[in-house]
C-alpha cells in the first residue's frame, strides 16, 4: 500500500512539475525533479532504515549500512537546494540520522527511528509543494 501510495505522489508531481514548465524556466523544473528525486530515494532508505531496525538482531550491519544512504542522499540535496524549509528538513533529518547512528552505536539494537522518518516526510512535502 505504501508503495502504491509512494507511486502515485510521484507521478503527481511529475505531471505538476510537467505543466510547469511553460511558465517556469527549465532551470528551475530541473531543479524540482531533482528535489523529487532525491526525495523518493530518501524514502527508499528510510524505508531499508526501518525494515534493518525491525530486523537488527539478524544483521546489524543492515541500519549502518541504510544510514550511510540517507548521508549521501542528504549531500546530494544539500548540494542542489537553496529552499530555507528544503534546508531546515535537510537539517532534521541529519540531525536524525546523527541520532540514530549514536544509539546503534552504543548497542542499542531497536533504536527510535521516529525523527528520521518525520523529517523524510517533511522532505517529501517539501519537494512535492
Amino acid at each position: 500500500m505504501a508503495s502504491r501510495r509512494h507511486h502515485r505522489t510521484a507521478l503527481a508531481v511529475t505531471a505538476t512539475l510537467l505543466t510547469l514548465t511553460a511558465a517556469v524556466g527549465c532551470g528551475a523544473v530541473d531543479k524540482a525533479l531533482d528535489c523529487v528525486r532525491t526525495a523518493d530515494a530518501i524514502a527508499t532508505s528510510v524505508n531499508n532504515l526501518q525494515q534493518a531496525v525491525s530486523s537488527a538482531s539478524d544483521d546489524p550491519t543492515q541500519a549502518t549500512e541504510a544510514l550511510d544512504q540517507i548521508d549521501k542522499e542528504l549531500k546530494d540535496l544539500g548540494d542542489t537546494t537553496d529552499n530555507a524549509d528544503l534546508s531546515k528538513a535537510v537539517d532534521d533529518l541529519q540531525a536524525g540520522v546523527t541520532n540514530v547512528r549514536d544509539s546503534i552505536d552504543k548497542g542499542d539494537a531497536t533504536p527510535d527511528i521516529s525523527p528520521v522518518t518525520d523529517a523524510a516526510t517533511e522532505i517529501g512535502k517539501v519537494c512535492t509543494t
